[in-house]
């Protein structure tokens, strides 16, 4: 029988600080490894993280901190990637311990840009993780909402059945209900895609767009999801479980979403760099959009929305003229 030993977080933001939280309150010890020392001497002071969630406290003497990701990755069985996908390579590019026998599972919900990869093939084709050995996490979860113990949904999948199961019973609690799939690339690429759609929802909720046509935008983006879907990874799944159709829809509507965020600013008339300096904090839409873009190049999938993110985010097109010519693709 599986048993994912030690767990280890490799991340320092808000939503490795949420998953941290709930494993280390099953096993009571966990390993995380944040860049910056500055970071770890505030978090073990404080007993929170003093950038990201700062009201989920943490008992600390059951963490070893470390901003060495060799000691990290040598030293636990289990790794959970919680960094931002444009900065995957960066943090990696230290590594010299081999991942290989390690079980690997990402929550990163990005594709790594260049490579144009999402996570779990990124590790497969460059530090050859066989893929029983790759896992990921999908939603539908906000970080804040999992801090704040409020019921959340969250489904592991894993090729290998027995250690998806094993990973949830990590984290399943009273407010963790968790679930196993065999989808680890339609989960992915949905995670990427759900953050476009909510730049998408964000520019239209800036530019007055009201409730109707958002609902109208959402179930164009659930089609959407699912045209892709059964293009890059043809297999039977349900585009209507929570794992898709809930992450695209919480993501979308809700204002802890930091991609709509993003999106309203846009809609508002603020520059990408200008929304990006405010927000401090990374909207993975944007760089998930021109990877999707660019992957699509090769697909030829009819992606509507999609190529009007990236018209205004990348070619600077007007958002009022774009979406107009969005909503006119609609019925």
């Amino acid at each position: 029988m599986f048993n994912v030993g030690k767990i280890a977080i490799i991340g320092g933001g808000s939503w490795a600080t949420a998953i941290a939280k709930i494993v280390v309150n099953h096993t009571h010890h966990i390993g995380w490894y944040m860049r910056r020392d500055d970071r770890i001497e505030d978090f073990k002071r404080l007993g929170h993280n003093p950038a990201y969630l700062t009201s989920a406290q943490f008992d600390v003497d059951e963490i070893f901190f470390s901003s060495n990701i060799n000691e990290i990755c040598k030293a636990y069985d289990t790794l959970v990637f919680v960094t931002p996908s444009p900065y995957l390579k960066n943090h990696l590019k230290k590594l010299k311990t081999s991942l290989s026998d390690k079980f690997i599972v990402t929550a990163i919900k990005g594709v790594v840009p260049e490579e144009n990869l999402i996570c779990s093939e990124y590790f497969h084709q460059v530090y050859d993780v066989p893929y029983e050995n790759l896992s990921c996490i999908g939603g539908p979860s906000h970080a804040e909402e999992v801090a704040l113990d409020r019921l959340s949904y969250l489904t592991i999948a894993c090729k290998d059945q027995e250690k998806a199961k094993a990973f949830t019973d990590v984290l399943a609690s009273d407010v963790i209900k968790t679930k196993v799939s065999t989808d680890v690339v339609g989960i992915e690429y949905s995670s990427v895609l759900k953050n476009v759609y909510a730049i998408a929802a964000g520019i239209c909720n800036g530019l007055k767009y009201g409730d109707n046509f958002q609902a109208v935008l959402m179930s164009n983006a659930v089609q959407e999801t699912n045209r892709f879907l059964n293009v890059v990874y043809p297999i039977e799944r349900s585009i209507y479980d929570s794992a898709y159709l809930g992450d695209i829809l919480v993501t979308g509507y809700s204002n802890f979403s930091r991609n709509r965020t993003f999106g309203t600013m846009i809609g508002k008339g603020y520059s990408v760099k200008t929304a990006q300096i405010e927000m401090e904090m990374v909207a993975e839409g944007y760089f998930g959009t021109k990877c999707m873009k660019e992957i699509n190049r090769h697909l030829h999938v009819n992606m509507p929305i999609l190529d009007a993110v990236y018209n205004i985010l990348y070619e600077r097109i007007n958002p009022q003229r774009e979406i107009k010519l969005l909503t006119d693709s609609f019925r």
